[in-house]
């Protein structure tokens, strides 16, 4: 569903506005993100380890 919007605002050509980042997924789901379309994953915890808070 993310995909799709973003697909669909990039395909408005509003001005002044770039649509180049799709940010999906995290350590636990980034190969899903990336199979979707994401040119941004967040794995954080798969590089460092899980927070301790």
């Amino acid at each position: 569903k993310l995909k799709n919007a973003f697909d669909k605002i990039k395909n408005q050509n509003y001005n002044e506005v770039s649509m180049d980042y799709l940010s999906m997924g995290m350590t636990g789901d980034y190969e899903i993100a990336i199979e979707e379309g994401a040119n941004i994953v967040r794995i954080g915890s798969g590089i460092y380890g899980e927070r301790n808070y």
